[in-house]
């Protein structure tokens, strides 16, 4: 018999701080706490996570997809989206989308004394390619490379 198409967040164990970030990246998302949601439930073609920033973290460098679209939900306390744009915060209930191919990079920072929790959505098109606007990294053909095309160590 299938499982049920339910689950209790609760339930899950959290991935503290995983990464693959090259190891002088990997600081920034210590404190990034992510339940994945989609996986367990079966989903193909996009992926659910909730995560949750303890104070002072992010959830991710700066970047932008080639070929996926990207959605966040904010559940509970404040993050400061990081974008070209500046910067602009969110509470509970707002939203931001970054859709694929807009070369604007973004992020989400924890700049509050509290932990902040939201809902991050994206499809899972395959030959995605991601820009980081603010280090010398690309993400191209399954690893992180140097602006000149050279493989991160």
């Amino acid at each position: 018999m299938p499982n049920p198409p339910v689950l209790d967040p609760a339930t899950l164990t959290a991935e503290t701080g995983a990464t693959d970030y090259p190891q002088p990246f990997r600081s920034q998302v210590a404190g990034r706490h992510r339940v994945v949601l989609g996986d367990p439930l079966g989903l193909s073609n996009f992926g659910v996570n909730l995560t949750t920033l303890a104070p002072g973290a992010s959830s991710a460098l700066r970047h932008w997809h080639s070929r996926q679209d990207e959605f966040v939900y904010v559940v509970e306390g404040e993050l400061t989206l990081v974008t070209d744009a500046g910067e602009t915060l969110l509470t509970p209930g707002m939203c931001a989308g970054f859709p694929r191919g807009v070369a604007d990079g973004h992020r989400l920072i924890n700049r509050s004394d509290r932990p902040a929790s939201y809902l991050e959505v994206g499809d899972r098109s395959g030959g995605d390619e991601i820009d980081y606007s603010d280090e010398d990294m690309v993400w191209r053909d399954g690893a992180y490379h140097h602006r000149d095309g050279t493989v991160w160590e």
